[in-house]
C-alpha cells in the first residue's frame, strides 16, 4: 500500500512527520508512506528543508493520500498549475486532510457533508453546506478529516485500522505512546478511531 503525504512549502512539521513516522512503522505489513510534493524539496513553516520523495503526480496512483496543513495552503489551492498535478479517485483511494488541508478537498470538490478542522480554517468554510464538528477525527466513506496538529496520530491510526485492522493499528500507536500512558493513550485512540471506520456518507460524498 502506497501512501502519499502531500507536503508543500510552508508545511506544518507535526502534520507530515508524525503521520510519516507512524505509518512507516507498518512497513513490514507492506505499507510505505512518502513525502509527496512539488519540486525536489520543500521548506516547512519553521525553515526545515526536506527532500521530496515522490512528485505530486504520485497522488493519482497512491492508495492513500493525506493532506497536511501549512501557512501557505490558500496560496497552494489557488495555484492552477499545482492543483492540476493532484488527481484523486475517492472510489478507490483513502483520502485524509488535517486542519487547513481540508481546503484541498473543498477546492477539488471532495468536501464531505460533515468534517472537522482547526479553528482558523473553520471560519473559511462557514459559508459551505458542510457541517463542522468539534471532534479530532471525522470520516465519511473513504474520506477522513482531522483537526488540531496532534490529531495526526489519529489520522495515521485511521489509515492503519482501515488497512490492517484495529488490533494492528492499536499495537503501533501503543508503541509510540508515552511511557506510563500507553494503556490510556491506546484506549483513547481506539475510542476516537473505531467509530469512524465504517461511516457512510450523509449525502453524495464526492460532491
Amino acid at each position: 500500500m502506497e501512501i502519499a503525504i502531500v507536503t508543500l512549502d510552508g508545511f506544518n512539521e507535526l502534520d507530515s512527520f508524525v503521520a510519516l513516522s507512524i505509518l512507516n512503522r507498518a512497513k513490514g505489513n507492506g505499507l510505505r508512506a512518502v513525502i509527496t510534493g512539488a519540486g525536489q524539496s520543500v521548506t516547512s513553516m519553521n525553515g526545515i528543508e526536506v527532500r521530496v520523495q515522490e512528485p505530486l503526480s504520485f497522488t493519482a496512483t497512491a492508495d492513500v493520500v493525506l493532506f497536511g496543513s501549512g501557512i501557505h495552503t490558500r496560496d497552494h489551492i489557488n495555484d492552477p498549475d499545482l492543483m492540476a498535478q493532484i488527481n484523486l479517485d475517492p472510489s478507490r483511494q483513502m483520502i485524509g486532510a488535517q486542519c487547513s488541508g481540508v481546503l484541498f478537498l473543498h477546492k477539488l470538490g471532495l468536501l464531505p457533508a460533515t468534517i472537522t478542522t482547526d479553528t482558523k480554517t473553520r471560519s473559511l468554510l462557514a459559508r459551505t453546506d458542510t457541517v463542522l464538528e468539534d471532534r479530532p477525527l471525522v470520516a465519511q466513506g473513504n474520506i477522513v478529516t482531522s483537526g488540531g496538529c496532534l490529531s495526526s496520530q489519529y489520522l495515521a491510526g485511521w489509515v492503519l485500522a482501515r488497512a490492517l485492522g484495529t488490533d494492528r493499528a492499536m499495537s503501533i500507536l501503543e508503541y509510540v505512546a508515552p511511557v506510563g500512558q500507553k494503556s490510556q493513550f491506546t484506549k483513547q485512540a481506539r475510542d476516537i478511531i473505531v467509530p469512524q471506520l465504517d461511516v457512510p456518507a450523509k449525502r453524495p460524498l464526492y460532491c
